[in-house]
């Protein structure tokens, strides 16, 4: 069989706090974000940073009804061209997989400028870079084949993991975050923004167990004294799973009172995302004039093939291979949601993900050997022409103008 999606001792990390949940004492929070006030929060000094991530945000119709001025001074980079989106999903170290398939994308001389890049998880870390392009490729290449496990987390002591709120310090990894993430990159971040082209990382506010996606090229071009150390905060959230990592204190404000909000991978709520099933996006189109139909990439890191694993009948294992299969299955879900959003809104999508015959294992959550492996195989297969999947599990529309509403 192949690899694993998730380590096992990745995933046996989560296990063994559900196990010890009934001792553990989190930090105390400073002030949490009371429940009737989630929807008048704002991060300070930088309007619109976020909306939720499971409705339309409420500044699209301000944009679908401004004068063609002003639309033009926003978004005139994109306006009256093609439009190619990139929608990176999660997956710890599988990351590589992406990572690899963006840089053979370059080598193969048909990777496209993309009007819009989103990311979950891994692929929050990685959206950045795609974002920028194929000057950043060197630095994509370093951060998922040039670090092990123990450059990027600390581990607890079983006393300590009991008085804390995680299994690991992830210091460290913010620490290569911030070297790699640096103020030259958030300047090119807002110059790309201010052309209309948009960059968006998803998290998952704890309290609200709701999907965030944070504007981060409206947070870089913002000016506010914190946004680079907010940009790679939320780098950091998307990434950080519940019980493994220590979640993401975030500072919002309501009416001049500074609250608390805690955020977590993005992978919680979503795998992968575009934009809200109930944005219509043709009239996005039709509002930019774009020309042709536009595509979707999306890079699953993952296999999307199910895993056998005999499972002993204990505890640890069942539930360990029941919460691979809850990821595995959610990510489906998510695909599946993105593939009729596209076909509804006249979209061609194209998915990419982990070949099955790929059969390396993984030692460790962030296995160096492991992760370099996969990111070559993945740069190989780009480098000579992706055979990107048009069609998940062979679903197929009767005809090209299918739209669920019809």
């Amino acid at each position: 069989m192949h690899s694993i999606r998730r380590p096992k001792a990745f995933v046996a990390i989560c296990v063994a706090l559900i196990l010890i949940q009934g001792c553990a004492t989190a930090p105390p929070r400073m002030n949490p974000l009371p429940e009737n006030l989630a929807d008048e929060a704002a991060v300070p000094g930088i309007p619109r940073a976020r909306s939720w991530g499971d409705e339309k945000p409420e500044y699209v119709d301000y944009w679908l009804n401004a004068s063609d001025d002003v639309v033009k001074a926003t978004f005139g980079g994109i306006m009256d061209r093609e439009h190619d989106y990139l929608a990176v999903s999660g997956g710890g170290a599988n990351g590589a997989f992406g990572a690899g398939l963006l840089n053979g994308w370059t080598e193969s001389g048909t990777r496209p400028e993309f009007t819009m890049v989103t990311g979950i998880s891994t692929g929050g870390l990685i959206a950045p870079f795609a974002f920028l392009g194929p000057e950043y490729d060197q630095k994509l290449k370093e951060i998922f084949t040039s670090f092990s496990t123990s450059d990027l987390v600390t581990r607890r002591s079983k006393r300590n993991i009991i008085l804390n709120d995680s299994a690991a310090d992830t210091a460290p990894l913010r620490a290569k975050i911030a070297e790699y993430v640096d103020e030259d990159m958030m300047l090119a971040i807002a110059a790309e923004h201010r052309r209309g082209r948009v960059l968006m990382i998803g998290t998952t506010n704890l309290d609200a167990a709701r999907p965030v996606m944070w504007h981060i090229g409206r947070i870089a071009k913002s000016g506010a004294p914190g946004a680079l150390d907010l940009i790679r905060d939320l780098m950091l959230a998307s990434a950080s799973i519940p019980g493994a990592f220590p979640p993401v204190s975030i500072e919002v404000e309501v009416d001049g009172t500074r609250y608390e909000e805690l955020h977590v991978d993005g992978g919680v709520t979503s795998q992968v995302f575009l934009y809200p099933i109930g944005l219509d996006w043709r009239l996005i189109e039709q509002r930019f004039n774009v020309q042709g139909r536009p595509r979707l990439f999306v890079i699953r890191n993952a296999y999307l093939q199910p895993e056998w694993s005999t499972v002993e009948r204990k505890l640890t294992p069942i539930i360990s291979q029941t919460i691979s299969a809850l990821i595995r299955t959610q990510g489906i879900g998510d695909l599946f949601r993105l593939y009729l959003g596209s076909l509804r809104d006249g979209l061609q999508f194209h998915l990419a993900a982990i070949p099955e015959d790929f059969e390396n294992t993984s030692e460790e959550p962030f296995d160096r050997e492991f992760m370099n492996t996969l990111y070559e195989r993945a740069r190989s297969m780009a480098a000579e022409g992706y055979p990107w999947v048009t069609n998940p599990y062979g679903f197929e529309p009767e005809s090209e103008s299918w739209r669920p509403d019809q």
